[in-house]
């Protein structure tokens, strides 16, 4: 019984998965990029098979491999994985997305701590303020030269400039670099400079900037994987890119409302992004929801240029 569920590749990738951890379906969704109906219907026939059970938590349904499944079977999917070990690159995707939900799911557990511990806005004190902090951290910046890809008018660079050495605004809009060009030159920063240029073919040098943002630009790109490559490019060795972009979601007038060309990207789709173009220490997590419909949720990308 056992060999013929391990045939099928989907189920074989996750019993490899229930080899490691315990996984909701919602989960196991965002590890394997996959339907929820596709997934169900494997763990469905797996649970028939008695290799597979599972429990609830609440309206979660949690998967995995039977406690008392028999030495003899668990050697044989030992096997079966070591066989295709090599031939099937989706187990080793499927390893790396599994490492990063259990580290949301670490992430997530902590942030339930940090709110019953004490909740930053459930007293009122003057002062005190997202925006407040949100200025106070960008008077931080080191003098370091900072590449803001697809910047508009610059409203993000024209705070870092006032640290930074050199702050670089790239957008396609003559618009756009006319009224930051004015804007920079009435707020007294002659280090924050205006280019016309796209984010897939930046007017930089190679290797010329320490830090590289694309903040809410990529879902506006035609081709993001090569717009996160010519930050790449850009980035010194040991320099940083960092991505502030929307989560995927189905508000289909954003297309027409905002210019969008993406309606969002998964975790795994922007990690995805990074690591392929040569990123190290890739990390992405959620860092906002909006309360209001359709709530957008932001992510925030980081990775590494490695150094020479």
């Amino acid at each position: 019984m056992l060999l013929k569920l391990v045939s099928d590749s989907t189920r074989l990738r996750l019993l490899a998965l229930f080899l490691r951890e315990e996984l909701s379906v919602a989960e196991l969704q965002e590890v394997l990029d996959m339907g929820q109906s596709r997934i169900s219907s494997q763990l469905a026939l797996l649970r028939q098979g008695g290799v597979v059970n599972d429990r609830r938590e609440g309206k979660k349904a949690f998967y995995s491999l039977h406690a008392s499944l028999p030495k003899v079977q668990l050697d044989l999917l030992h096997a079966a994985l070591a066989t295709v070990e090599g031939q099937m690159p989706e187990l080793e995707r499927d390893a790396e997305n599994l490492e990063r939900v259990l580290q949301k799911r670490r992430r997530t557990q902590e942030q339930y701590f940090s709110r019953i511990a004490g909740r930053f806005d459930k007293y009122y004190a003057p002062g005190r303020s997202w925006k407040a902090f949100a200025q106070l951290a960008l008077r931080l910046t080191p003098e370091i030269a900072i590449a803001d890809l697809g910047a508009g008018e610059g409203l993000l660079s024209q705070l870092l400039a006032r640290r930074a050495s050199q702050v670089w605004c790239i957008d396609n809009s003559p618009r756009m670099v006319e009224t930051g060009t004015e804007l920079a030159k009435k707020n007294g920063l002659d280090n924050l400079s205006y280019k016309l240029g796209d984010i897939e073919q930046v007017p930089l040098p190679d290797a010329s900037v320490d830090l590289a943002i694309l903040s809410q630009a990529l879902h506006h790109a035609p081709h993001p994987q090569k717009a996160v490559a010519e930050a790449y490019r850009i980035l010194k060795p040991g320099g940083q890119l960092l991505v502030l972009d929307l989560q995927e979601h189905d508000f289909e007038k954003a297309r027409e409302l905002y210019a969008d060309h993406w309606l969002g990207f998964s975790e795994n789709t922007l990690h995805s992004f990074l690591a392929r173009a040569g990123f190290t220490r890739v990390e992405v997590a959620v860092v906002d929801t909006e309360p209001d419909e359709p709530h957008f949720t932001t992510l925030l990308a980081s990775g590494t240029k490695a150094a020479a």
